[in-house]
């Protein structure tokens, strides 16, 4: 999970260095995001029903090597052009993430143990938002930006290595699989339109706090990137954590409840630019209630997965929010060319609270229906 969006938060917090070096615009950077997550929404479906059909393992080793391919491509990019079409590439990967990892969980892990590993493993994604932001962010600062892609390029060869020696075999690809629509429907389409407002505001943060700290804040491109570890650190705790507490019947609730939280956290962003330490508070707010609502849907998802659809599901609504995040950021960037970064947080703050209102209405919609069982592997 990791480095299936490592490249998002490499470009969010080499921000600076890529507007200084290749020219890039606050503009241009929003777009290389927008061109990865809508790759990877077009291909989400598609992903689905590929780990549906070939297994986790033959998934997650093509996960791997691709992300090594888009992280050497975006390292030696010349220019905004080339670092696009590296970028898209980089969208396979995020396709293919939460439907193999999830099919992993549902055939190893029991019921009680799905919502806890859910967690952990969503949790890698902000682990990647820490390594890009404290240990590759510092690493460039000694062999340059492209040596740190590099670096996070070969150690992503190394995991795709491991993977395919390490993990338990697939079922044969030929094994049957439930054939179904790709529009999402019920309460996987409640969780794809949440999430695509999630998607929206999650990834204007990404890409554009560590530049807002730089060009608004005084902070030099080391602190300013750090801002991006700081909100993958708090976004683990916050997966892990609240993933685990999404119990049948409660975690119906939890992401309308994150996503109001999202909106004080984008308030807090906007209210740095008068009271500039608030940045830090706002940043390990959005990692603990925003990024950790993405976890809490796909522990709904698994809870609720038709038998055979899990990856399907889960890519349906991975698709919805790789579509905000395709969305998100080029809103975003015209509000930064302008130097408007207080709208743009309140912008943050609006999709947060579109967000919540679709969750909310979700869960009194299932309230009313009454319990649900979930659904067994």
């Amino acid at each position: 999970m990791a480095f299936s969006m490592l490249q998002l938060f490499l470009l969010g917090a080499f921000g600076p260095r890529l507007v200084d070096e290749l020219g890039v615009s606050p503009t241009a950077l929003g777009l290389t995001a927008a061109i990865g997550f809508a790759t990877a929404a077009v291909l989400s479906p598609v992903g689905g029903r590929m780990v549906d059909r070939t297994g986790p393992r033959r998934s997650l080793v093509v996960l791997l090597l691709v992300s090594a391919a888009a992280l050497a491509l975006i390292g030696a990019a010349p220019g905004p052009g080339f670092l696009l079409a590296a970028v898209a590439l980089g969208g396979l990967p995020q396709a293919l993430a939460n439907p193999a990892t999830n099919k992993a969980i549902l055939a190893a892990a029991p019921p009680a143990r799905r919502g806890s590993m859910t967690g952990m493993k969503q949790s890698g994604v902000q682990l990647g938002a820490f390594a890009a932001g404290l240990p590759l962010a510092a690493l460039a600062g000694g062999v340059g930006w492209r040596g740190a892609v590099w670096t996070a390029a070969a150690a992503a060869a190394l995991c795709a290595l491991w993977a395919h020696r390490a993990l338990p075999a697939d079922p044969s690809a030929k094994a049957a699989m439930v054939r179904a629509s790709l529009v999402p429907r019920g309460a996987i389409a409640w969780l794809a339109v949440f999430s695509l407002f999630l998607g929206c505001a999650i990834a204007s943060v990404n890409t554009y706090v560590a530049l807002f700290g730089a060009q608004k804040l005084g902070m030099g491109p080391t602190s300013a990137a750090a801002l991006v570890a700081v909100l993958g650190v708090a976004g683990i705790a916050g997966r892990v954590g609240w993933s685990k507490a999404a119990r049948p019947g409660r975690a119906e609730w939890l992401p309308g409840a994150l996503a109001a939280g999202a909106v004080a956290a984008a308030c807090l962003l906007a209210a740095a630019l008068y009271v500039p330490p608030l940045v830090w508070v706002a940043a390990v707010a959005v990692g603990v209630f925003a990024v950790s609502g993405n976890a809490v849907s796909m522990v709904l998802v698994m809870q609720r997965a038709a038998p055979g659809r899990a990856g399907q599901d889960s890519a349906l609504v991975a698709a919805g929010f790789f579509a905000g995040f395709a969305v998100g950021p080029p809103l975003f960037g015209r509000l930064a060319e302008a130097g408007r970064y207080g709208p743009g947080w309140l912008l943050v703050a609006a999709e947060f609270a579109v967000a919540a209102a679709v969750a909310t209405t979700w869960a009194v919609r299932e309230r009313r229906r009454g319990p649900r069982a979930e659904v067994p592997a």
